[in-house]
């Protein structure tokens, strides 16, 4: 295995190894980060936000609840209102960001709204194991959770069955619409890996802006930067500066974390299996934090 290039490796790996009606909710529960890094390119996102769950899921209920969830995404990533997020019209409105196939009629069904039920567990809301009802399941917390991120995942949880993938389902729509500051503090205060999780995170958002500015408009032969939402006669780099400012800025501001300007760093695991120590994504090495401070 050593022998073979990454080239190789992945022209000898069949991706899409699933069974065809495999439909477990495994594919929306670790969709996030698909839609956080293309959420620029909404149609892309879509696209690898369902190719994301085909790999080890092969029904296409799988495949266009992984459409439809990171379309949702990258709408509230794009600011769009809860009412936008819950429209029974949010697909038909978004249409182009689907390309030419249609969403599976039971999709369908919940993006039309049939979570929108009152009653939730007493209407048959139910957080199943199947994607369908996982899909459903959350919409439903989100939709009623009355603005309140907390109350939302209780309500995912207490619909029983599969609690903790309901509510990481949840999350992550709940998460792009409220954004971090209004996470409840009290379990953020506690949440494990707390510092790993936003360098990680952050480390998603900036590789995602570097592949952003790397693509071109179709037809145009002008790179897209997005970092005033206008297209320039550019090279990719040259809004670096700023990025790495906004990085900075954010993991100050959300875990206190000093980071020298010139290296964007992440939480790892170093050779020895102690966590704690930094990814330094520039130079590619974990490296002590104490190099990576001012």
């Amino acid at each position: 295995m050593d022998s073979l290039s990454n080239g190789d490796l992945l022209q000898a790996f069949d991706v899409y190894c699933s069974k065809e009606n495999v439909a477990g909710n495994g594919a929306l529960m670790r969709l996030a980060p698909v839609p956080l890094f293309f959420w620029q390119r909404p149609e892309v996102a879509v696209d690898y936000s369902g190719i994301s769950g085909k790999i080890t899921h092969g029904d296409k209920r799988a495949y266009d609840a992984c459409c439809y969830y990171g379309a949702l995404i990258v709408a509230a990533l794009k600011g769009e209102t809860r009412d936008q997020l819950t429209s029974e019209k949010f697909y038909d409105e978004h249409r182009e960001w689907f390309g030419d196939q249609d969403l599976h009629a039971e999709i369908i069904a919940i993006a039309r709204g049939s979570y929108k039920k009152p009653g939730g567990y007493q209407d048959g809301i139910r957080g199943k194991g199947f994607i369908v009802n996982a899909l459903e399941a959350a919409l439903w917390a989100f939709w009623s959770d009355g603005d309140s991120f907390e109350t939302g995942a209780l309500n995912a949880v207490n619909l029983g069955d599969d609690t903790d993938t309901t509510a990481a389902i949840y999350g992550q729509l709940a998460g792009a619409y409220y954004g971090y500051k209004k996470l409840p503090k009290k379990w953020l205060d506690c949440i494990y890996a707390k510092d790993f999780i936003l360098c990680v995170s952050s480390w998603i958002a900036y590789e995602g802006e570097t592949w952003f500015k790397n693509q071109k408009v179709p037809g145009i032969s002008t790179l897209i930067t997005s970092f005033d939402n206008t297209l320039h006669n550019s090279r990719p780099s040259e809004s670096i500066n700023l990025t790495t400012q906004r990085m900075r800025a954010s993991l100050e501001a959300t875990s206190g974390l000093d980071i020298a300007l010139g290296a964007i760093v992440r939480k790892a695991i170093d050779p020895n299996g102690h966590i704690g120590d930094f990814y330094d994504g520039w130079q590619d090495c974990v490296t002590s934090h104490l190099l990576c401070t001012n």
